[in-house]
C-alpha cells in the first residue's frame, strides 16, 4: 500500500484512511489527548505509519522484516517525524515481545491476517494490545475480489478454485494464503470481544479499471476515488472488493 498524501496511489488506500483518521480524530476528542499510541502490526515501511506520525500522533511498527523497518526509518525522517515513529522487528504471533500489551489507543492490522497461520490468534493478539478504550483497524484480502479478477482474467477453474477453497486460493501458485469474506472478518473481531463499528470495501473498482484508462483520461483518478468512496460502505459490493476493512471498538470506546 502507497501513501495516502499521493493521489494516483490513493487509489488503494483513501477509503481506509478517510475511516482511520476519523477514528483517530474521535479518539482525541474522547481521550482529551493531542497524541495517541498507535501500534501498527505489519506496518512495513511506513505507508500508513508515517501519515499517522504527520497528525501527531506516536507510532510504533511491528514488522519481520528488516529491510522494510529500514524504509520506514528513511521514510520517516524525510517526513520530519523521526522522533514519533519507532519500528521493531516482530511479527504477530510474538507480538508482545516487542510490544505492550494493553498500551495502545488504536491498533493497525492491514494485511497481516492474509499471512498467519491463525487468523483468530492474530486478531486477539490485536485486541490485547488496545487499550480499555481503543479502536482496531483491520485490513485484509477479500475473497469476492480474487474470484472476480481470475475470472475476467480467464482462468476459471482457478476463480472457482477460490471460491470453494477454505481460504479462498485458488491454487498452489496463490502468493496469498488467506482470503476472507465480510462475514469472517466481522465475526473474527466481535469473537475477540469488540464491536464492529463499520466495514468498507476497498478496491472494488481500482483493480479492474485498466491503469492506461486511468492515467490517461483526465479526472479519471478523481472519479474513480468518489466512486470507490461511494461504492466503500455498501455491502452489496463487498463481496467482490479486493480487501475488506472493519473497524472495530472496545465496549468502552463504542459507548464514549
Amino acid at each position: 500500500m502507497s501513501d495516502p498524501s499521493r493521489p494516483r496511489a490513493s487509489l488503494r488506500t483513501a477509503v481506509v484512511w478517510e475511516v482511520l483518521q476519523d477514528a483517530l480524530d474521535r479518539r482525541v476528542k474522547a481521550t482529551g489527548r493531542n497524541s495517541l499510541d498507535v501500534l501498527d502490526t505489519g506496518g512495513g515501511s511506513g505507508n500508513f505509519a508515517v501519515p499517522v506520525a504527520r497528525l501527531g500522533h506516536r507510532v510504533t511498527v511491528v514488522d519481520p522484516s528488516p529491510n522494510a523497518l529500514f524504509a520506514l526509518e528513511r521514510r520517516a525522517a524525510e517526513a520530519g517525524v523521526a522522533d514519533r515513529v519507532r519500528g521493531v522487528q516482530g511479527d504477530a504471533h510474538g507480538l508482545f515481545d516487542v510490544a505492550e500489551r494493553g498500551g495502545y489507543d488504536v491498533v493497525l492490522c492491514h494485511g497481516v491476517l492474509e499471512y498467519v497461520d491463525d487468523p483468530a490468534e492474530g486478531v486477539r493478539n490485536a485486541v490485547a494490545a488496545l487499550r480499555s478504550e481503543g479502536v482496531l483497524s483491520l485490513l485484509a484480502a477479500g475473497l469476492g475480489g480474487a474470484v472476480l479478477a481470475r475470472a475476467l482474467a480467464g482462468h476459471f477453474s482457478e476463480a472457482r478454485q477460490a471460491l470453494e477453497d477454505p481460504h479462498g486460493r485458488w491454487g498452489t501458485g496463490d502468493p496469498v494464503p488467506h482470503r476472507f469474506t465480510a462475514e469472517q472478518l466481522t465475526a473474527l473481531v466481535e469473537n475477540a470481544g469488540l464491536r464492529v463499528g463499520a466495514v468498507h470495501g476497498v478496491r472494488v473498482f481500482a483493480d479492474l479499471v485498466p491503469g492506461v484508462l486511468v492515467d490517461t483520461e483526465p479526472g479519471a483518478v478523481d472519479a474513480l476515488l468518489k466512486l470507490e468512496a461511494a461504492a466503500a460502505e455498501l455491502p452489496a459490493f463487498h463481496s467482490v472488493a479486493t480487501q475488506l476493512h472493519v473497524l472495530g471498538e472496545t465496549p468502552e470506546a463504542a459507548e464514549a
